[in-house]
């Protein structure tokens, strides 16, 4: 493999954008002009010889295509012409012009002229100058062909040599012999100018190149403006982590979609932030008060050992107890933090999962929670693709909800058909003031703030319903308290 091709691509990489535009148009129009330039030549080319050939046919006695002979050397219609008695000259056969000088101009409107014979050998006619025989003219001696047009080299009869263009014809001696005539026309009436219109064309074919360049190298300037202030607000965001900068969004073009598409990526990274600093502070808040109780006890605990003063059996079981509380609030708070900062892209696999399954489970472990309460379960078959542990810990966050906020000896019902579960307790119930904010993170009714609880176990059903496609909502339940619906799409057997 050649080593070009590399390099040339680590030079282009080192160029700008708009140095590789202006390069690319460069070399786009030098292609076009060059292809132009070149078929305009190679027409011109084609009419002069064409030109020529013409003349050649026209010298020669006619169009060439009979092969009639000839009456005391003059030729019949369509015939060649030949010089008088050829056939005493493909007798003596001179291989070598005879007669040559200013004094004896060839014989007819061309400059040279010699005879053929079928064994390939030249014979040249006085005067008329000599040309190198080529196997075209060999095969139309032996009149395997009736004519053939060629270029090649020769001998005026002035003695110099040139560049000609031949035409040879067939014919044949009174006794049948075939033999081929030649005739010759200098080509500097066609290389002349076509040398000429060269050079024309390479200086179009450069200035275009040059034109084409600058204009370029304008039309990228001028395209990648919108680039430029892209470029100058994305490194204004990279000094100063200013995510409110936006770019004007103008057009409808490719441009303007990047403009559109760079301001909509900010402002998901600044709502990405402010949700990151408002988790972080509401976080903050809650753990202060688990920690101030803990501190708090501890220091007790750690104040009468250090005294030698034994605290009373009872207070120090209420301490530790304490302890132990705030200890399971801190551990059930800092999992909700870890479900609910999990990136989405590292979500657990989707798996099928048996919902009925995964609801008894829930429901036993609601019932430990709430030894008080009666939970009623009815649950009909149903098959999701989620993630098992994540929707169990969605369904126990739901039958805790129910549970705490249930009367004393309160009842819970829990069913599962269809694709819908429904939770139904007959606690206080949800104002409706603050339904819009129930699964928002950290937010807790004024009613709810004395008990325990972080404010994320709701957040944490609604994401993990969304992640399976479903949809949860509470609302007020007739007679009181609150019914929570969630829906899931599936089945009710796997793999339907």
């Amino acid at each position: 493999m050649s080593t070009r091709a590399p390099v040339a691509r680590r030079i282009t990489r080192r160029l700008t954008l708009r140095a590789r535009m202006a390069l690319l148009t460069a070399a786009a129009v030098a292609l076009a002009v060059a292809a132009c330039a070149s078929a305009g030549w190679l027409l011109t080319r084609n009419q002069l010889y064409r030109e020529l050939d013409r003349r050649l046919g026209a010298v020669s006695g006619g169009p060439p295509g009979a092969r009639d002979g000839y009456r005391d050397g003059q030729p019949p219609f369509h015939g060649p012409r030949l010089p008088r008695r050829p056939e005493a000259i493909l007798a003596a056969c001179p291989s070598e012009p005879t007669g040559t000088g200013a004094q004896n101009p060839p014989p007819g409107p061309y400059e040279i002229m010699q005879l053929v014979r079928a064994d390939g050998r030249r014979c040249t006619v006085p005067g008329a100058g000599a040309l190198k025989v080529t196997a075209e003219d060999v095969q139309v001696a032996r009149g395997e062909r009736d004519h053939a047009y060629h270029d090649g080299t020769g001998v005026t009869a002035s003695g110099t040599e040139d560049d000609v263009r031949i035409l040879t014809r067939s014919f044949r001696l009174p006794d049948g012999t075939p033999a081929a005539v030649s005739y010759a026309i200098s080509l500097d009436e066609v290389q002349g100018p076509l040398d000429n219109l060269a050079l024309l064309l390479t200086a179009v074919t450069a200035l275009g190149v040059l034109v084409s360049a600058a204009a370029g190298l304008m039309i990228a300037r001028a395209s990648l403006r919108p680039v430029d202030e892209l470029t100058g607000a994305v490194e204004h965001i990279a000094r100063t982590e200013d995510l409110d900068t936006r770019i004007p969004e103008e057009g409808t073009d490719e441009i303007a979609r990047l403009s559109r598409s760079f301001n909509t990526m900010t402002a998901a990274l600044a709502a990405s932030r402010e949700r990151q600093q408002q988790l972080i502070a509401d976080a903050g808040h809650e753990l202060r008060t688990p920690l101030t109780s803990l501190r708090t006890n501890i220091d007790l605990l750690l104040r009468a050992e250090a005294a030698g003063r034994d605290l009373p059996e009872e207070t120090r079981r209420n301490l530790l107890a304490s302890v132990r509380a705030q200890m399971r609030e801190l551990s059930s708070l800092v999992g909700d933090l870890l479900e609910l900062a999990r990136p989405a892209d590292t979500a657990p696999v989707r798996e099928t999962v048996a919902l009925h399954e995964v609801l008894d489970r829930a429901v036993e472990r609601a019932r430990l929670r709430g030894p008080g309460l009666t939970i009623t379960c009815d649950a009909r078959p149903w098959h999701v693709h989620g993630d098992p542990a994540s929707l169990e810990r969605a369904i126990v966050n739901l039958l805790d909800n129910a549970v705490k906020f249930s009367p004393p000896g309160g009842t819970v019902t829990v069913a599962l058909d269809g694709g819908e579960l429904t939770v139904r307790d007959h606690g206080p119930g949800i104002p409706a003031a603050d339904l819009p904010h129930v699964f928002e993170r950290f937010w807790r009714s004024p009613s709810a703030r004395s008990l325990p609880g972080s404010g994320l176990g709701l957040s944490i059903v609604a994401r993990v319903v969304a992640e399976c496609g479903g949809s949860v909502a509470l609302r007020p339940a007739p007679g009181g308290g609150t019914l929570a619906r969630v829906h899931l799409p599936g089945a009710p057997a796997p793999g339907d």
